[in-house]
């Protein structure tokens, strides 16, 4: 037994997802992360384009993963873009119920939930500060991982920090900004400030592990 792996399962939307080839650049974070991990950890990305934290379950996703997780392994949860929709839910009811549906499915598997805030979209006012366009979401789920003491990386807060490093021109360098004529993908172009491209995507996964170590997480030690 000593030789399994920790698998590491990733509930979460498009921002988190695996791109199809004909979506690319575009990459989701969950499918650069086994990158920095080594071969102790498997990475299992379940994130799926569209989702929110009451349509995953409604799909029947978080039972996928139900039947799969073991004691030990990891549920990395981030929710909140689809959940501002119509189909969504509202922060501090409906949203905190389902997120406290993943924590009891982990722990009565004897894994281990984490909490990740979302991400920000690309989105600067005037003064080149970046605008918060995720309403009460992060704030719902920062209070509901205080409550059910669960660890949380603040995504949020450092999207917003690395976005406004970047700046407003230099960091469309992180997401799916191409002119017409630049990818065969795109042939029109593509001005996307919700989706990662690759270098988004490792930028985002290294806040995570950022993330990891700050919370002294066991998975820290895998870490390549």
């Amino acid at each position: 037994m000593k030789d399994k792996k920790i698998q590491l399962f990733i509930a979460g939307d498009s921002t988190a997802a695996a791109c199809p080839a004909f979506e690319a650049p575009m990459a989701g974070w969950g499918q650069v992360l086994q990158d920095f991990f080594s071969d102790k950890v498997e990475v299992c990305n379940e994130a799926m384009g569209g989702k929110s934290s009451n349509s995953f379950i409604e799909e029947g996703r978080l039972l996928s993963i139900s039947e799969k997780i073991q004691p030990g392994d990891f549920l990395f949860i981030q929710f909140g873009h689809n959940d501002q929709k119509s189909y969504g839910t509202e922060p501090y009811s409906t949203y905190q119920a389902c997120l406290a549906e993943y924590v009891v499915l982990a722990h009565k598997k004897g894994a281990f939930p984490l909490f990740l805030t979302s991400v920000n979209r690309r989105k600067f006012g005037e003064d080149g500060k970046l605008l918060d366009t995720l309403g009460d979401y992060p704030d719902a789920m920062r209070q509901l991982a205080n409550k059910l003491n669960v660890p949380l990386i603040d995504m949020h807060t450092k999207t917003k920090r690395l976005y406004e490093a970047y700046g407003p021109e230099k960091s469309k360098e992180l997401f799916v900004w191409l002119k017409a004529g630049e990818h065969p993908n795109y042939p029109s172009g593509i001005q996307d400030d919700t989706h990662f491209c690759k270098l988004g995507a490792l930028e985002i996964c290294r806040l995570i592990l950022e993330g990891i170590e700050e919370l002294q997480l066991e998975l820290g030690i895998y870490i390549k």
